[in-house]
């Protein structure tokens, strides 16, 4: 009779055991909960990190080129049609920076450790809303801008005439149906013009409703003077014509200038000194201004031969040093922030207008000191 007891007691003590332990392996611990967590959110920061773009654009050192030689294509820079042009030795380097936009968090994180690379907010380079596309055309206007100054102010300094055009007509302003673009200006309200500057001089003391003269020539035809009655405009407090005015040399060539992939106003300056060079026989002052040097700079140049600050600098320096100038040229402006980052091995020169500019390159060819930042 005992022995059956003794069976189910074993048996008993032989299942119960087993039912326990398979709950416990069921049951995720502390530490695999952290675990899970911890890669789940790793996962979610990897998935930020490559498709989430950041706020910011990366600058760097872009390409340089220089204005005294050839670009990709084989083409010269600097194309004179009608004229002859003379060697040149040495070169005329322009500088760029290059700007990344649309970049996501590791890619921002690693340019900015590489050191090569700073980051800066977005909305200091583009107006809210503003896309890629219009940034890039507005950059080849600006570009364009730059070129024709940079033609107008090396004519101006080898001696041709400059006449003023009207470039611009604002549609329904006083102007529009009485000039057209291309128009010879002559004189403002008694003032005569020289330069495209004269024409805004010339109402700076008008006011809205006041009636002003204006001579003008059209193309082939007799000078007219007409009078034009101003209008008033939100923004000024003297009175509107509505035409923009440009200057144009007067010369029996053409110079055009052969330059991709590159935007802004900052060439100005070298493209102006590159014309200048292939335009000036041997044995005048302003020929071969390099001298045989490595000359880079920048700056943008206004169609009198102002030179105008421009905007990184910083890295416009390390980019002529890596492309083997020894000399750069930086607008007096820039200074301050061209010494903070000047690499060994560059010599800066400070310049504020074009003459200034062919000035400092004749004292460095001939060996005489420089201005420096």
């Amino acid at each position: 009779m005992t022995k059956p007891d003794e069976e189910t007691a074993t048996a008993s003590s032989r299942t119960e055991p087993s039912r326990e332990p398979a709950r416990d392996e069921r049951r995720l611990t502390r530490r695999g909960w952290t675990l899970l967590v911890s890669g789940a959110l790793f996962l979610v920061f990897v998935v930020i990190g490559f498709l989430v773009q950041v706020p910011y654009v990366a600058i760097s050192p872009g390409p340089t080129y220089d204005t005294l030689g050839r670009d990709a294509a084989g083409n010269e820079v600097v194309q004179v049609k009608g004229h002859e042009t003379y060697q040149t030795n040495g070169e005329l380097r322009m500088t760029t920076v290059s700007l990344n936009d649309g970049i996501n968090l590791f890619t921002a994180l690693g340019l900015w450790a590489s050191g090569r690379y700073a980051l800066a907010p977005r909305e200091e380079y583009y107006r809210p809303g503003e896309t890629n596309e219009q940034v890039k055309q507005e950059n080849i206007q600006q570009l364009q801008d730059s070129q024709s100054n940079a033609q107008v102010a090396a004519l101006r300094h080898l001696g041709y005439p400059v006449e003023v055009l009207a470039k611009e007509i604002v549609s329904g302003s006083p102007a529009d149906h009485v000039l057209a673009p291309g128009d010879k200006l002559v004189t403002v309200n008694g003032t005569k013009v020289t330069e495209a500057a004269d024409v805004a001089k010339a109402l700076t003391s008008t006011k809205p409703g006041q009636t002003v003269q204006i001579t003008f020539q059209a193309d082939g035809q007799p000078e007219r003077t007409v009078p034009i009655t101003l209008a008033k405009r939100d923004d000024r407090t003297q009175g509107f014509m509505g035409l923009t005015a440009v200057d144009h040399a007067i010369a029996p060539f053409n110079v055009n200038i052969s330059l991709q992939d590159v935007g802004g106003p900052s060439a100005g300056l070298m493209f102006t000194l590159a014309i200048i060079d292939r335009l000036t026989p041997p044995g005048k002052p302003d020929n071969n201004l390099a001298g045989g040097r490595h000359i880079a700079g920048t700056g943008e140049i206004s169609e009198t031969g102002e030179v105008g600050p421009i905007g990184g600098i910083s890295f416009k320096v390390v980019g002529a040093r890596d492309a083997g100038a020894t000399e750069f040229l930086v607008p007096e402006h820039n200074c301050a922030e061209a010494k903070s980052a000047v690499p060994d091995g560059l010599n800066l020169i400070k310049v504020s207008t074009l003459d200034d500019a062919i000035t400092q390159l004749q004292n460095l060819k001939a060996g005489r000191p420089t201005a420096h930042c």
